[in-house]
C-alpha cells in the first residue's frame, strides 16, 4: 500500500511556506489504518518492548493500537499539568519560550524495554523530550516509529544513531 497516498497535505497551514501533513484521511480509512499499524508492529515487535510510549496526542493514535497489535502496555506522555499522580518532567524549546512534558513516575521500571511511537518526526523536539522521560526512570530505548518523517528537518539527527527508527512515510 502506498501510505503517502493516504496522507492529506494542506499548504499554507498553520502559516505560509508550510504543507501540514494531515494523518485524519489515513486515520478515517479502516484499512489503511489497520495497514499502517500492522506495519509499524512488524518492526516493533523485533525490539520485543514491554511497552509503547507515545507523546500526547496524536503519540495516543499511533502507540495505543500498536500496543494492542503486540500485547504490550501503553504509555502516555502528556504536557505538564495534566497527569494525576506524581511525574517526571523534562523541558523542551518552542519556537517562543519553553513547555514541559511529564509522564508518571510509576509508568516505567528501571531496566523496561521501551520502543517510542508517534505520528511524525520532524524536528525532534518532542521525541527527545520523551526519550529523556523514559531515560530518567530508567527504561531502556529499543527503536522508534514513525507514521511520518520530514527528512529535510533532521529531528533523525537529534535522536542519535545508536537507536533504531522506522517511518513509513518520508517528505
Amino acid at each position: 500500500m502506498d501510505f503517502k497516498e493516504k496522507i492529506r497535505v494542506i499548504p499554507d497551514y498553520p502559516h505560509e511556506g508550510i504543507r501540514f501533513k494531515d494523518i485524519t484521511t489515513l486515520l478515517k480509512d479502516g484499512p489503511a489504518y489497520k495497514a499502517a499499524i500492522e506495519k509499524l508492529a512488524e518492526f516493533a515487535r523485533e525490539k520485543k518492548p514491554d511497552l509503547i510510549v507515545g507523546p500526547e496526542a496524536r503519540g495516543f493514535v499511533v502507540g495505543c493500537p500498536l500496543a494492542i497489535q503486540l500485547g504490550t502496555g501503553f504509555v502516555p506522555v502528556r504536557k505538564k499539568g495534566k497527569l494525576p499522580c506524581e511525574t517526571v518532567q523534562a523541558e523542551y524549546s518552542l519556537e517562543y519560550g519553553k513547555d514541559a512534558l511529564a509522564m508518571h513516575k510509576d509508568a516505567i521500571q528501571p531496566g523496561q524495554r521501551v520502543l517510542i511511537a508517534d505520528d511524525l518526526l520532524a524536528t525532534g523536539g518532542t521525541i527527545q523530550t520523551t526519550l529523556n522521560l523514559v531515560k530518567q526512570l530508567g527504561g531502556e530505548i529499543v527503536g522508534f516509529a514513525f507514521l511520518i518523517e520530514l527528512t529535510y528537518l533532521n529531528g533523525r539527527e537529534k535522536l542519535g544513531d545508536e537507536h533504531d527508527i522506522f517511518t513509513l512515510i518520508q517528505y
